[in-house]
């Protein structure tokens, strides 16, 4: 006995056109600066260097992160785990918001935020490198029940 077959499941439905006159940005993959373009373009030449960029796919979500090597802005797809800067080839961990952590710096007390993984964090006020971490957890809890 043939068994019927299941039609194909329905195409979802195309995403609505981007509002008139809508931009986003992107890193030029020649000399780094930053590029505002229309939404929808499929490529993007710089004024600068004239190097052209390939804009991400439409609906696709981007976020930004700052080189650990080199300082550079480096833009990737959301939901990457990690990043590898082009200009130092350094390979930067993509962390989103909810995987960073705070801890309070080790010479002022100022608020510090840092990823998760990280040894240490240097204070932005004072410049002191506190140790984060297992070791920093021990020397808290030690210093909370000695004073």
């Amino acid at each position: 006995m043939p068994v019927p077959l299941a039609p194909y499941p329905a195409a979802p439905p195309p995403l609505p056109p981007p509002p008139q006159g809508a931009q986003s940005q992107l890193v030029c993959s020649g000399c780094r600066s930053l590029l505002m373009y229309p939404v929808g373009a499929a490529s993007v030449c710089c004024a600068v260097c004239s190097a052209v960029t390939a804009s991400p796919p439409p609906g696709s979500e981007m976020a930004q992160l700052l080189c650990g090597g080199c300082h550079t802005l480096l833009m990737y797809l959301r939901g990457a785990t990690s990043v590898q800067c082009s200009c130092c080839h350094t390979i930067n961990l993509a962390v989103e918001a909810n995987q960073m952590a705070h801890v309070n710096c080790g010479n002022c007390r100022m608020l510090l935020m840092y990823q998760y993984g990280a040894r240490s964090v240097k204070c932005a006020v004072c410049s002191y490198v506190t140790t984060v971490g297992a070791t920093a957890a021990a020397s808290a809890a030690d210093q909370k029940y000695s004073g």
